[in-house]
């Protein structure tokens, strides 16, 4: 089990470094001067080229790289005394930076938390941004994932155990819908429709974020009745896949040699189902979860700008809107390390489930 987990982390290690190398070109190439976006109607060529100097643009696109690898490592390398030099440790970049050792007499290696640049429109931490976004994200995404999986699970389980019925039809039917349903679509129709039309039923918002300001000057106070759309919306399409996943492969279990040697040893239709069919069944609901954790984040983007909910997606909407373009690649590099992390702890509980995953 250990060097199946080692064999996942280092496959994990590869896909961020080839996000990250795929990030990194794709902004790097675009147009636009991030100078002259930061200094707008001031700029001129010495201001203009001083920026870039301080960005590090001025070096050739594959310096910038390693210079971007050297940021983004938690273990890095910096120059000490030469200022001139691409590398040099830079106490406003890195204030927790514990030196570990020193290489030669001007290299240091250093220990620091990953610098993800700064905002060319705010000058803030990217990082900053994204922990103050990420929680409301985060929270979101718990919520919709749990939606889909309690309530999958049971409408997939009755529809196995009744199969043919009325509501078998209507589940499949639902399922067949929620999949095909565009998230922002989705969105935009159940804020017109419970937050305008029903909106003196439901007493719902079509917009507003986890935390609401007081009308009577009293601070912020959290406020779950604006989660309730959006983590709604957001579950539609894994509540659609968990459904007709559950179903399919319960069916599957069901019909096996092992089920039918349980049901002839006397056991209880609920034991057979609970103890022996679930386990089995639940293989592909857990690998599909993994696969649409990432789908999620992507539908949150458009999910939180539709709502105004105050996440990570929109902050790369307002991002892209501005050329804000180390905001932009620090979140995608960001849910990249996520989603990499969650896809790894999906394999080992695959592999528990199933441990001829790890002889494969």
């Amino acid at each position: 089990m250990l060097n199946y987990i080692i064999k996942r982390l280092f496959y994990g290690f590869l896909v961020f470094i080839g996000v990250v190398t795929i990030v990194f070109l794709l902004f790097n190439v675009l147009p636009g001067d991030p100078a002259r976006m930061m200094l707008g109607q001031r700029a001129d060529s010495a201001s203009v080229a001083a920026i870039n100097k301080d960005l590090g643009r001025d070096k050739p696109l594959f310096e910038q790289y390693l210079g971007y690898l050297n940021d983004l490592s938690p273990v890095s390398i910096h120059h000490l005394k030469n200022d001139d030099a691409f590398w040099f440790l830079d106490r406003e970049k890195y204030p927790e930076a514990k030196k570990l050792f020193t290489i030669g007499k001007d290299r240091v290696v250093v220990l620091k938390y990953p610098y993800f640049r700064r905002s060319y429109q705010t000058k803030q931490r990217v990082s900053e941004i994204l922990f103050e976004a990420f929680p409301k994200t985060a929270l979101l995404a718990v919520v919709s994932i749990s939606i889909a999986l309690i309530l999958g699970l049971i409408i997939g389980v009755f529809s196995a155990l009744h199969r043919d019925s009325i509501f078998d039809r209507i589940a499949l039917v639902f399922s067949v819908s929620g999949m095909a349903i565009p998230s922002f679509f989705a969105a935009i129709l159940f804020a017109w429709v419970f937050a305008y039309l029903l909106a003196d039923y439901t007493h719902l918002s079509m917009f507003g974020s986890l935390y609401t300001v007081d009308d009577f000057g009293r601070g912020e106070y959290i406020n779950l009745k604006n989660l309730i759309l959006p983590a709604v919306v957001l579950g539609i399409r894994p509540l659609a896949i968990v459904v007709e996943l559950t179903r399919s492969s319960l069916l599957e279990v069901l019909s096996s040699d092992y089920i039918r040697t349980a049901k002839a040893k006397g056991l209880s239709k609920r034991k057979v189902i609970i103890n022996h069919a679930m386990k089995n069944a639940l293989n592909p609901v857990v690998t599909a979860i993994s696969g649409w954790l990432a789908s999620l984040m992507a539908g949150a983007v458009f999910v939180e700008y539709v709502f105004d909910w105050k996440g990570v997606g929109v902050a790369i909407v307002n991002a892209l809107t501005k050329y804000d373009f180390p905001v932009v690649m620090g979140a995608v590099l960001f849910i990249s390390v996520i989603l990499v992390f969650i896809n790894i702890a999906v394999d080992i509980i695959y592999a528990w489930l199933d441990p001829r995953i790890r002889l494969s």
